[in-house]
């Protein structure tokens, strides 16, 4: 066979491939979505002690992206869960609080079915001991009064750890005033946060916020000041199944819980 033959079969199935290729190209575009955990395996470059605000339209991901950080491991600093949730005017920590790595510990391997677990020197084994029980941590102080933010019945209470109970339902009725729980900055009035419907975010310090969604109408903007027991909202049902006003307290961007905060009732 001739170098001249060789060569234009060569041409040939090199053409049939492009062809292939723009030919995958052409029926429409396929979109890449990158899960959190997929976009945490990269390593973290941590800034223990350095901090970023979040920005309106920030999300997780970005600000990771933005400081060169993993998805999980920033989430993990921050005591976030999924999926990961953030307001504007809240700071998240770029490094974990100890300044240490922030990667988990290796736990070491179950010894297989039947294998001996006594210690290879010959010493008999104790058993670890047991640690005392946890005490709750007194709740951080916020420095200056809340107030109830509306008038009705207590519907749901705040439970740790429950992504579904990060605050308070007050159940009540429709276009009933919502007020500022304290002084504070408007720093979010829209409803681009998924489950909270209408909802105002106050910040009252660098470290505390107050938001308060299912409004059926917003009536303060972003970056105005208001004070405490200053009407804010109406009391709605948007992404809520009845009137209600689902308030919440954060401090350093976590939930708490507002009943250790409000007055008594």
């Amino acid at each position: 066979m001739s170098s001249a033959t060789v060569l234009a079969r060569r041409v040939f199935r090199l053409g049939i491939v492009v062809l292939a290729v723009l030919a995958l190209a052409a029926c429409g575009r396929s979109t890449v979505v990158r899960s959190p955990a997929a976009a945490g395996s990269s390593a973290s470059q941590a800034r223990p002690g350095q901090s970023v605000v979040v920005q309106r339209g920030d999300t997780l991901y970005a600000l990771a992206r933005r400081n060169n950080v993993a998805v999980t491991d920033l989430a993990r600093w921050n005591g976030l869960p999924p999926p990961y949730t953030i307001y504007p005017g809240q700071r998240l920590a770029l490094g974990p609080a100890d300044g240490k790595s922030g990667t988990a510990a290796v736990t070491p391997a179950r010894p297989a079915s039947g294998a001996s677990t006594a210690p290879a020197t010959g010493t008999v084994a104790t058993a670890p001991a047991q640690r005392p029980a946890a005490t709750p941590a007194a709740p951080a102080s916020s420095g200056f009064s809340w107030r109830w933010p509306a008038q009705g019945v207590l519907l749901n209470t705040y439970v740790a750890g429950n992504n579904t109970r990060q605050g308070i339902d007050i159940g009540g009725s429709s276009g009933q005033s919502v007020v500022a729980a304290a002084d504070g900055v408007v720093v979010y009035s829209g409803a681009g946060l998924v489950g909270y419907g209408e909802l105002i975010i106050i910040k009252h310090s660098e470290q505390w916020l107050s938001a308060y969604g299912h409004n059926r109408a917003r009536l303060v903007n972003e970056g105005q000041n208001v004070k405490a027991g200053q009407q804010v909202a109406e009391m709605g049902r948007t992404g809520a199944a009845r009137d209600m006003l689902h308030f919440e307290i954060r401090y350093n961007g976590k939930p708490v819980d507002p009943l250790l905060y409000l007055p008594k009732r």
